[in-house]
């Protein structure tokens, strides 16, 4: 079969208009208002190259694991979105034949979540070291979603926070978060997910019934994390737009759970299949320690108000 030739024009436009509309989601973090010239977009720099690093690194380690393999793979396609918290929606990479092993298909799933995690650790380290403890304010704010890997990185850089007060993400910190949050997203084990090829490479085709068993759990644990912010809160006293927010706080796995059941309508139920080949033992070690990153990773709630 032809390999088809790849086309670079509409996949470096969109890098280069995603790194504009990062630079203005960052300079507006930075400024505390939306940048009016070049020197303003300028400092938007601090948020947006480091998460672009992150995202580069995840999709082109899919890139390159798929040329290392002779799968024919597009370039990234990102999704600049200037109006939107990080200024983008991450990027689609697409495999366009199947792939022929299950070796081959477990390091194009892996290549991405592993190298975009090399990228943002540092990034996190770094950030949370250099963000401010400060106390809480009066006024409605926002709350990132915490994993264990974040609370212990919290923990180790800036040790128990004072009642009252909470660590204040720079815009580099916010940059690491989001990569830790893109990569939890990425390793569910569903679909055509990152987390889904590495699943399939381990599991077979019973990795497709895992797929339908997570897709249904997602509304439930979009409703149990509900719960378990609202019912405390509840029983505190609290009503009002506060417990709405608290109620609503696990709302990002229901919408996730619409986003994939579309996708399954798009492209069907089922993991395209591989040949029948053995996994060899270092990529099952690999493949393991690579959805156990969802465990370690995973944020109960996105983001919230508070």
């Amino acid at each position: 079969m032809q390999r088809r030739k790849t086309q670079w024009g509409l996949p470096l436009v969109l890098i280069a208009l995603t790194f504009l509309s990062t630079f203005y989601v960052g300079a507006a973090q930075v400024l505390e208002r939306p940048p009016s010239s070049i020197e303003d977009l300028a400092s938007g720099w601090v948020f947006s190259i480091p998460l672009m690093a992150i995202l580069l690194a995840h999709e082109f380690g899919h890139f390159f694991a798929g040329m290392y393999h002779r799968i024919d793979v597009s370039p990234p396609y990102f999704i600049p979105v200037p109006f939107f918290l990080l200024g983008t929606l991450g990027a689609v990479i697409q495999m366009r034949e199947r792939v022929r092993s299950r070796n081959a298909l477990l390091d194009i799933g892996a290549a991405g979540p592993l190298c975009g995690m090399f990228i943002a650790l540092p990034v996190v380290v770094y950030g949370i070291a250099t963000s401010p403890v400060q106390p809480l304010p009066e006024a409605e704010y926002f709350v990132e979603g915490r994993s264990i890997l974040y609370l212990g990185i919290l923990y180790l850089l800036k040790g128990p926070i004072p009642e009252g007060y909470d660590v204040f993400l720079t815009p580099t910190a916010l940059a690491g978060w989001a990569g830790l949050l893109i990569t939890m997203i990425n390793l569910l084990p569903f679909g055509q997910l990152d987390g889904g090829h590495v699943a399939y490479a381990l599991l077979g085709p019973r990795q497709n019934r895992v797929s339908q068993i997570v897709l249904r759990l997602l509304p439930f644990v979009a409703v149990i994390i509900g719960a378990a912010y609202a019912v405390p809160s509840y029983l505190q006293g609290v009503r009002g737009d506060r417990l709405t927010y608290d109620a609503a706080a696990g709302m990002h796995w229901l919408v996730w759970a619409v986003v994939l059941w579309l996708l399954t309508r798009a492209t069907g139920p089922d993991h395209p299949p591989t040949e029948p080949t053995e996994l060899s033992p270092r990529r099952h070690i690999v493949g393991w320690l690579t959805l156990s990153l969802f465990i370690l990773l995973f944020m109960p709630s996105w983001i919230r108000m508070q």
